[in-house]
């Protein structure tokens, strides 16, 4: 059954909508009075520091050779998406494309970067195709023009407003042939605009490669301060996130695209389509771009001068509806995509997770996000701003983690 992300479906909260709403409403504001009496100096600002992995568990983990044996096989999984997407059965639930691209990398890398860190940029197959690239035509790897710093997370941005429209709103989202025929297309793009760049290209242009690591900007272990791989404090790996151009553009789509997925799952949605009486393609085309740039534009308000510092702290909020959103998708079709790599038909959705235990899981990913966000915000605020000012500079940014809470609770509770 193919709805609102490509694939699948998702389960609203089998809960009291309004009593979820004012509980979370109340915990991002009361955590947010916490941390503005009790915290009074920087805490995670600095280098980042932490307890550095055995040594030889580093020096695998950290082996060149592991990483482009990686990218390798994961190179030759997505050839084979891409030619059983092209060549092999047109339905959805007999060809594992779509929900390779819409479940198991789209959803299932947000869980695995805040696990163990920017795993894409270990796996990604387009290093393999640029490597392939510069050898045969004998340019250097490092490209054959600087990369211009003005584009800095722009290219990201702009290549995930084209995922998400495709993933969310085109009519045959969910075909195998239109999924094989993004790949390409997505790896034809980026291949030659690293031939053109260098590799670098990757680290910020790359959607997916800039998501996972923003993303994994989270997770236990990562970079220290040294350069080697360690355990270190999460918050002190997200304060870390270096301010560049399109940052909060980036956080904005992946925001807003997945407010969109919560709305476009409203089951008034189909009503409110016809009450419009424009083609659907064009409504949800001009309301999905609308909320990403409602989203940024309503940050960028509410942080003023400090919104490309503070854009970081969107990641937690973004990453933890992501889960919330996505998390019947993610139990339920992930199993059964990878089943689809083994020749397994598919029947009728049997096991569903308990409603109790994806509504602990919804309303746990949201709390946390935002909770997260706001002592982040914070501990940044406290080290940017004058004393005087740290606290009414901080109150619309914590008035916007309210809302974006009960936003993203709401739209749990009706999709």
């Amino acid at each position: 059954m193919v709805l609102a992300h490509g694939i699948g479906s998702v389960e609203g909260l089998p809960l009291d909508g309004e009593l979820v709403l004012q509980t979370g409403g109340v915990v991002v504001l009361v955590s947010f009075l916490a941390v503005a009496l009790l915290w009074r100096n920087p805490r995670f600002d600095g280098p980042v520091r932490g307890r550095p992995l055995p040594a030889p568990a580093a020096r695998l983990l950290d082996a060149p050779a592991l990483h482009w044996v990686l990218r390798f096989l994961t190179l030759l999984i997505a050839a084979a998406i891409v030619a059983v997407g092209f060549l092999g059965p047109q339905d959805p639930d007999a060809n594992p494309a779509p929900r390779a691209l819409y479940v198991l990398l789209w959803v299932g890398i947000v869980p695995a970067s805040l696990l163990l860190g920017p795993v894409w940029r270990v796996l990604n197959p387009l290093r393999v195709l640029h490597r392939l690239a510069v050898a045969t035509l004998r340019v250097p790897p490092e490209g054959t023009a600087p990369l211009p710093a003005r584009f800095g997370y722009w290219p990201a941005a702009v290549g995930l407003v084209v995922f998400t429209w495709m993933e969310l709103v085109v009519p045959v989202r969910d075909s195998p042939a239109v999924v094989a025929a993004f790949l390409l297309l997505y790896a034809v793009v980026h291949t030659a605009a690293a031939v053109r760049f260098g590799s670098g290209w990757f680290d910020r242009a790359d959607g997916f490669e800039a998501y996972s690591t923003l993303t994994g900007a989270l997770a236990p272990v990562g970079r220290l301060d040294d350069g080697g791989l360690g355990w270190r404090n999460p918050l002190r790996g997200l304060a870390a996130v270096a301010v560049a151009p399109g940052l909060v553009a980036l956080l904005a789509v992946w925001w807003g695209s997945t407010v969109f997925d919560g709305v476009s799952g409203w089951i008034g949605w189909s009503s409110v389509r016809h009450a419009v009486g424009v083609p659907a393609v064009l409504l949800d085309s001009v309301v999905l771009v609308g909320l990403m740039v409602l989203v940024g534009a309503v940050y960028r308000v509410a942080t003023g001068p400090l919104a490309g510092a503070l854009a970081s702290t969107l990641v937690p909020i973004a990453a933890g509806y992501t889960l919330a959103h996505y998390a019947t998708l993610l139990l339920v079709e992930g199993p059964r995509g990878l089943s689809q790599f083994a020749g397994a038909q598919l029947g009728a959705v049997t096991a569903v997770p308990a409603p109790g235990l994806i509504a602990g899981i919804q309303i746990g990913a949201v709390l946390v996000g935002h909770v997260v966000a706001v002592v982040v915000a914070h501990d940044r605020s406290v080290a940017l701003l004058p004393e005087h000012r740290r606290l009414a500079d901080q109150i619309p940014l914590v008035l916007l983690m309210v809302a974006y809470t009960m936003v993203g609770l709401f739209l749990l509770v009706i999709s």
